[in-house]
């Protein structure tokens, strides 16, 4: 943790001391899609980041797009062609899925288009920088904090069912290994895992027929499929199936005060969007080209945590 403090103190000074003539830059945040909060609160950390250089005289041409229809490669990789064909200078990118953009990235990296990955990397080390969670270990520690749960409950065996969003997103499917690795060497057995594409509605028709199918406990992995889990289980009332997910949208946590999920793992997006664009400046101003990796960190918020 030092060593990131230190990371981002050294970069803000270099900066804030460096900028001398200044010229307008073109910047795209290109996320999965532009419904879940989580991509909201990144769009969030890029526009303070931007107006801050503003404020310095480092003018940056900021726009943010995404699929309309959900986890769509097709569009994004469209979307990231269209940034390209408007002059962007840098793209602060959260991929879909590991390689289906690779080719475009390493195409428009060829020609001049710096790249950060934000949230999702893809399978390409063109990238300036990845600042993300550590999707293995806070999967990990949601599956700890539902298996507290359980046993504090006294259920000591069972099924356990996970609402995935695909099985391609990077970030997604790490978090699900570390959920996986909490259950290790338990009585409980993990269901084959479904994917709900991110969308609450389909996340939540899973989450009944895995209650339905005898599930004890239940794993959304992202905003929408923590949604549609939540839902899922208020739904049936007096039920005493347990549910953790992921994010902090209003309408996971208010799902976590009233019951219905024991927790959610909360990212810290924001962070995402400022030191992308910290990093995408740093290199278009100075051409600074060396960056360490940001583990944006993530926290476990119950209803005691929440308020």
């Amino acid at each position: 943790m030092k060593k990131l403090f230190a990371l981002i103190l050294g970069l803000a000074l270099i900066l804030t001391a460096s900028f001398a003539l200044a010229e307008d830059y073109t910047i795209y945040l290109v996320t999965m899609d532009q419904m879940d909060q989580h991509w909201v609160s990144v769009d969030e950390g890029c526009k303070a980041a931007v107006a801050e250089f503003a404020a310095k005289g480092i003018n940056i041409n900021y726009k943010w797009n995404a699929p309309t229809n959900g986890k769509d490669d097709a569009a994004q990789i469209e979307i990231i062609n269209n940034a390209y064909a408007d002059n962007a200078d840098a793209i602060l990118l959260a991929s879909n899925g590991p390689d289906t953009q690779v080719a475009t990235i390493e195409e428009l990296a060829a020609d001049g288009v710096a790249f950060v990955y934000v949230d999702s990397p893809a399978n390409s080390d063109v990238a300036l920088q990845t600042i993300c969670t550590d999707n293995t270990a806070a999967g990990k520690m949601a599956g700890e904090t539902l298996l507290a749960a359980l046993t504090a409950a006294g259920v000591t065996e069972g099924k356990i069912g996970i609402v995935n969003v695909n099985a391609a997103t990077t970030s997604t499917v790490h978090r699900e290994a570390g959920f996986r690795a909490a259950f290790e060497g338990t009585k409980f057995e993990i269901m084959e895992t479904q994917y709900g594409e991110g969308d609450p509605s389909k996340s939540q028709e899973i989450a009944t027929n895995f209650i339905t199918d005898g599930a004890v406990a239940l794993f959304g992995t992202n905003e929408g499929g923590t949604v549609g889990v939540g839902n899922a289980i208020a739904a049936e009332g007096e039920t005493k199936v347990l549910g953790v997910g992921f994010d902090k949208s209003d309408a996971i946590l208010n799902l976590v005060k009233t019951g219905a999920l024991v927790a959610t793992t909360a990212q810290n997006p924001y962070n995402m969007g400022y030191f992308g664009i910290q990093t995408a400046v740093e290199f278009l101003v100075n051409g600074t080209t060396e960056f360490e990796d940001i583990d944006s960190g993530a926290v476990i918020l119950d209803a005691a945590a929440i308020g």
